[in-house]
């Protein structure tokens, strides 16, 4: 499936139903009066959250979406009905903003929530609803008004709990395939992930899951453009830990400067957006049993210079995997606790 993280749709809510003209005419009821009904109100276009999706995809193929116009009223004092609502399915975490103003126009973060997109037209009024002590037969209605019409542009940044960000074959795609039931391609060449993938981690009936992204791998100027990460870069947004995940094996035998990958990470991450850098973050050496003693020395001086936790794995033989598992959860609890106060805070 071709991964979709932006789409420009239209959406156009129903016109309302036009009012109704009409006249009592029963016997024995010489003067019955005006019973004209009101129109129904059109239907509205609604984007409501799906868990189930994690691309706008769906979008790509059909991009106008137009709810059910009200009918219109009858005789006898009888509303006509309104048009149904229509609902657009999206992924969790999808930015919705008008496309010719480009205002915010809200986001969609929860399962089953909705964000009104376009509003239908009111019905018009029959004319029993003009009718007075003045004016017995009115003979005049209004129609029904127009539903909103507008274009908008649809930005996905999937919510994740946790990213791993790294070079291209550090073993993101392995790690993940590893500890969750994503299936990623996985090879040995660069840039084997060319979207981003989301796998849940469930480990134990008591252990709480949490989702974890293995997002394309970055390369220097990705924030400028370079490779895929540019993309991409906006997923990691979203995410409440990052895992810094670093080579410690070398192709060609020797030491290689480890710390040299590590800093063209954090580096690009904070040309994105500076912010990322506070996060909670780990670093991870990986390949763990393919390492050389060199690299895994200057990578753990690396991370402690920074004053952040250092674990080494290896996806291939599961070595350190469960005390990956712990520290994350750890700090996604400290990450939890932490947007609480805010939200706190902020009420």
């Amino acid at each position: 499936m071709v991964f979709l993280d932006e789409a420009v749709i239209e959406v156009a809510g129903g016109r309302g139903g036009n009012g109704c003209v009409a006249f009592r005419r029963e016997k024995y009821v010489p003067r019955g009066g005006p019973s004209g009904g009101d129109g129904g109100h059109g239907g509205s276009v609604f984007l409501v959250g799906d868990g189930g999706l994690n691309t706008l995809q769906h979008l790509r193929y059909k991009s106008r979406f137009a709810a059910e116009r009200g009918r219109h009223g009858e005789g006898s004092n009888r509303t006509g009905r309104s048009g149904n609502d229509l609902e657009v399915p999206v992924p969790l975490g999808t930015l919705v903003f008008d496309a010719a103003t480009g205002d915010a126009l809200g986001e969609v973060l929860a399962e089953g929530a909705r964000l009104d997109a376009a509003r239908g037209g009111r019905g018009g009024r029959g004319n029993a609803r003009f009718a007075s002590p003045t004016q017995r037969t009115p003979r005049h209605s209004t129609p029904g008004e127009e539903g909103e019409e507008r274009t908008l542009r649809l930005e996905l940044k999937l919510l994740a709990d946790v990213g791993l960000v790294g070079l291209p074959n550090a073993g993101k795609s392995t790690l993940i395939s590893t500890i969750s039931a994503a299936r990623p391609k996985i090879a040995d060449y660069p840039f084997t992930t060319l979207v981003p993938q989301l796998g849940v981690v469930a480990e134990g009936p008591l252990a709480e899951p949490f989702v974890v992204a293995d997002l394309p791998g970055l390369i220097a100027g990705a924030a400028q453009g370079a490779g895929l990460g540019f993309q991409f870069l906006r997923h990691v947004e979203r995410c409440r830990v990052l895992v810094h995940l670093v080579d410690l094996s070398s192709p060609d035998g020797g030491p290689g400067d480890v710390t040299a990958d590590l800093a063209t990470i954090e580096r690009e991450l904070a040309a994105f957006d500076p912010e990322l850098l506070e996060r909670s973050r780990l670093v991870v050496g990986s390949k763990r049993d393919a390492a050389v003693a060199a690299r895994r020395d200057r990578l753990r001086q690396a991370a402690a210079a920074r004053g952040l936790p250092y674990l080494e794995i290896s996806s291939a033989t599961h070595e350190g995997l469960d005390d990956l598992l712990a520290a994350l959860r750890g700090q996604l609890r400290e990450a939890r606790a932490r947007e609480a106060l805010v939200g706190e805070g902020a009420t």
